[in-house]
């Protein structure tokens, strides 16, 4: 009889376990696009930086360059404040962190969204700069301001403890962050529909190019923000 007991509890501690670990995994299945996303982030980061570590303007990837002397120096704190924004967010939107070692999901909810604030005042100030028509630079301008306004929203809802609004803000604010990222990956794509006699060498009309990134930049924010509020939408819990 012993024996028998013995057995069933064991058997029902290595279901308990099974159970568990079962539970652990479930939130990473549920977010499949975690793991996807960190290595894109580690991927663009070490694509986009490199050329700002020199402090070089020359070897800056926008060219040609506003004279403007402010230009270059908010734009390099952008890029290195950005880079911390994105990897920070990749551990936000890390559900086994947040549950597993919340002290660390709050340190780095904290470095983002100091680093997202001052980011976004860069993209602000340089926006009204850019070269590339009106266009580009009021894009990029509404991206900093909503970038601005729903990392202070996050914050705040955290800080007066409404927990499903502090995670409903800072998702939209991670979706503007990572803005540059889909920028990258959307410009090819705009290029060949739009202007393909880019990649044959060919004379490409400024009106026509500005207007392309123009969209682009559009594109590279309000994509990210719709599906983020298609999800919201569809998990009204989250």
């Amino acid at each position: 009889m012993l024996s028998v007991m013995s057995t069933d509890e064991l058997s029902r501690t290595t279901i308990r376990t099974d159970d568990h670990r079962a539970a652990a995994r479930k939130p990473l299945l549920r977010r499949p696009w975690v793991v996807p996303l960190a290595l894109l982030t580690v991927i663009f980061i070490g694509y986009a930086v490199p050329p700002y570590l020199t402090l070089d303007p020359a070897r800056a990837r926008i060219q040609p360059m506003p004279s403007h002397a402010a230009y270059y120096p908010l734009l390099v704190s952008h890029i290195f404040l950005g880079s911390v924004a994105l990897l920070t967010a990749c551990l936000q939107v890390w559900p086994w962190l947040r549950r597993s070692h919340p002290r660390v999901h709050r340190w780095s909810g904290r470095i983002y969204v100091g680093v997202a604030l001052t980011a976004s005042v860069c993209v602000m100030i340089i926006s009204p700069m850019g070269l590339h028509g009106p266009n580009q630079r009021v894009a990029n301008t509404m991206l900093a301001i909503l970038w601005l306004g729903t990392t202070l929203a996050g914050f705040l809802a955290i800080r007066q403890r409404r927990y499903a609004d502090h995670r409903r803000w800072m998702l939209r604010s991670f979706a503007l962050a990572f803005s540059i990222v889909a920028f990258r990956l959307w410009m090819p794509v705009a290029f060949a529909v739009f202007v393909p006699e880019i990649y044959v060498g060919a004379e490409v009309d400024s009106a026509a190019l500005g207007q392309v990134i123009g969209l682009t930049s559009w594109m590279s924010w309000v994509v990210n923000v719709l599906i983020v509020e298609w999800w919201l939408h569809r998990r009204p819990d989250t």
